[in-house]
């Protein structure tokens, strides 16, 4: 008897869930932004990680062991130049964006997580387990991305496999519920159509509101709605207010951050929100300063700091000097970063990334491997594709907006390459071997 009463005061009794929001139409809506919003978030999610050509090189890749998930990639393209600060951007964005209506539709259906018995057929069991791996991987994801944006790497591991293979089974879980709910989607969608071939619509057959969509309900209950409801505190339409409100406020607290200028300052809840860091030439933003990188004036003085260029005909050494002696070319690119933050262009000024290549025997430009005198870290080396390397805007940059680098900005000499992540556009450069990437 004791249990029997434990049990009807637990989550596993249907009358705990007394809201009388919860309900299949406040379930649907919300299912149907995440099913949109989820999908572009998988697919800008793939281009990030195309954006780092993965199959290039191991520096490049965190997740060697991906095997058959790296099907789609393709050699990231250099136009347009903003590609990645717009695909990232969206991706970093939405994720934000859509935390309200993730918790709204979870809590939505938690009821169902508590439902008894566990499995009533095989169906109903890849269901269940469908919905857990769904519910889990959704709040892994969302929490991981959130703490990588947020440049809060307290979770066990790299984020970069974590997240790659989250996404995965998350994905593959988002996929196989939807498999498994369509024939009740179906019914559901049959049960919205009857009250209008009955003659009612939304009205009801005698024109009098709800009739026809009672008649409905009472044929084929909502599985969702509370079996003994509350006093109603909320209507749902105030729900989704609450939703919808703040998802916006969300997004004006998280978008400024891919632009600069007064938006910017509206990015209240992402690290590289409000003021640019300082100002002049050098006043836009950076994830790794020279300090945290361990890069110290003596090693990049005049007289201290060479350029290693390797490639088919041996090796040269090259000073600032002599790079400046070198024909020089400006670009106009922005820098864009996983975490979602960009700025808009800067001007570059320095030698094309296919001239060093052609100095050491490749007239045809080859792919490059680029190290940096950082010592440790990830991305300290990057490789970049051939289509990259021959692009004219590609340079080892010498100096940005007018002035010569600063020690954060890369100084004594960066990569900077259209399109590329902002990790790929290498500082503090010290060796570049053409056609050494392995």
């Amino acid at each position: 008897m004791a249990r029997t009463s434990l049990l009807a005061r637990s989550p596993f009794a249907p009358s705990f869930w007394r809201s009388p929001v919860r309900g299949t139409r406040f379930t649907a809506l919300l299912g149907v932004v995440l099913l949109g919003g989820i999908t572009l978030l998988f697919v800008t999610g793939l281009l990030s990680y195309a954006a780092y050509n993965p199959n290039l090189a191991a520096v490049n890749d965190k997740t060697p062991d991906k095997g058959i998930l790296g099907f789609y990639l393709f050699d990231w393209p250099t136009d347009p130049p903003w590609l990645y600060r717009l695909t990232q951007g969206v991706h970093v964005t939405l994720g934000v964006t859509l935390i309200p209506v993730l918790l709204a539709k979870l809590w939505s259906v938690v009821p169902k997580l508590f439902t008894l018995p566990p499995a009533r057929s095989l169906t109903h069991a890849l269901e269940r387990l469908s919905l857990l791996l769904l519910v889990g991987g959704a709040l892994f994801e969302f929490t991981t991305g959130v703490l990588n944006i947020q440049l809060d790497y307290v979770f066990p591991g790299s984020f970069y496999p974590l997240h790659f293979y989250g996404a995965w089974v998350f994905f593959a879980a988002f996929v196989a519920h939807a498999i498994l709910r369509t024939p009740t989607a179906l019914r559901n969608l049959r049960r919205m159509r009857a009250p209008s071939q009955e003659g009612g619509e939304e009205h009801g057959e005698h024109g009098k509101p709800g009739e026809g969509a009672t008649r409905v309900a009472r044929d084929e209950p909502d599985e969702l709605a509370a079996p003994e409801p509350a006093d109603p505190t909320v209507s749902r339409r105030g729900a989704f207010g609450l939703v919808g409100g703040a998802s916006l406020l969300l997004f004006a607290t998280t978008a400024g951050r891919s632009f600069d200028g007064p938006l910017r300052r509206t990015a209240l809840l992402a690290p590289h929100g409000g003021a640019e860091p300082g100002s002049g030439p050098g006043g836009f933003q950076i994830n790794k300063t020279a300090a945290y990188a361990g890069i110290s004036a003596a090693e990049t003085d005049e007289e201290a700091w060479r350029l290693v260029v390797t490639g088919r005909t041996g090796t040269v050494r090259l000073t600032r000097a002599a790079l400046r002696a070198m024909p020089q070319h400006s670009s106009a690119l922005p820098i864009a970063c996983v975490e979602g933050w960009s700025t808009s262009d800067q001007w570059w000024r320095g030698v094309r990334l296919r001239d060093l290549a052609a100095l050491v025997g490749h007239e045809d430009a080859p792919d490059v491997f680029v190290e940096s005198l950082q010592r440790r870290g990830a991305f300290r080396h990057a490789a970049l594709r051939s289509n990259q390397v021959a692009d004219p805007r590609s340079l080892l940059a010498l100096d940005v907006n007018g002035e010569e680098l600063t020690p954060d900005h890369g100084h004594p000499a960066r990569v900077i390459v259209p399109g590329a992540p902002g990790v790929l556009n290498t500082k503090w450069v010290t060796r570049l071997s053409f056609g050494g990437v392995k």
